[in-house]
């Protein structure tokens, strides 16, 4: 499942990414409201965590932004804030639920998995390309000669390329929607993963390839 976290401390940030990444939720954060609605208008969520003390665009304001516009994607308010008249404006504003910091990594997960209850239930989501497809429950990639299944990081990088089939993307945009904003890690790690998922693709036959673009991005392409 994939989720929107905006929180702006970028030490919480991180470690709730990292707490939802063990429990196989694919995450994209945002550090303030205004980069939190710029991804809700190019991207499709399972779930969205919006802190309601963010700059530029507080967390109601997103929330209200995405109820005007019809999109009923559950929400989670996360807030220091624990007067009652709060949790009613977040609730009637149109939120899903509503957990005040601070909060325990259990109970974050339990939330997440109420409000996105309904969306698990359905059947398994698959995105496809070619003779590609990848299964988003099971981060199965499967073509005409077998199946294979990814890594963590190898499914986060297909299933960006796949929901984003006409973008380039560049290996600066993997690096932060992945690895995060404060990673450690190399950029080399980018490479590396693509390497990877390209021998992947051959081996199970695959007419889809990863096409680099030189100093613009990846994408993906269907072999004649």
């Amino acid at each position: 499942m994939r989720l929107l976290l905006a929180e702006d401390e970028r030490s919480l940030s991180r470690a709730l990414r990292a707490i939802l990444e063990r429990s196989n939720y694919t995450v994209d954060t945002a550090l303030d409201g205004d980069e939190a609605w710029q991804y809700l208008e190019y991207g499709s969520y399972d779930g969205i965590i919006l802190d309601i003390m963010m700059p530029k665009l507080d967390g109601i304001a997103v929330l209200r932004r995405l109820r005007e516009r019809g999109d009923l994607t559950p929400v989670l308010l996360l807030t220091a804030k624990a007067e009652v008249e709060d949790k009613v404006l977040g609730l009637d504003s149109g939120a899903n639920d509503y957990l005040t910091k601070p909060f325990h990594a259990e109970e974050l997960l339990a939330r997440v998995r109420a409000m996105t209850r309904e969306k698990a239930a359905q059947p398994d989501i698959r995105l496809g390309l070619g003779n590609l497809t990848l299964d988003c429950a099971s981060f199965e990639l499967s073509a005409e000669e077998g199946v294979c299944r990814l890594s963590n990081k190898e499914f986060q990088i297909m299933e960006l390329l796949l929901r984003n089939r006409k973008r380039l993307l560049s290996a600066e945009h993997l690096m932060r929607q992945i690895w995060g904003y404060d990673s450690e890690a190399d950029s080399n790690v980018v490479w590396v993963n693509i390497s990877y998922l390209r021998r992947k693709l051959q081996r199970i036959g695959a007419n889809v390839q990863i096409r680099a673009v030189r100093n613009a991005g990846y994408t993906l392409e269907v072999s004649e």
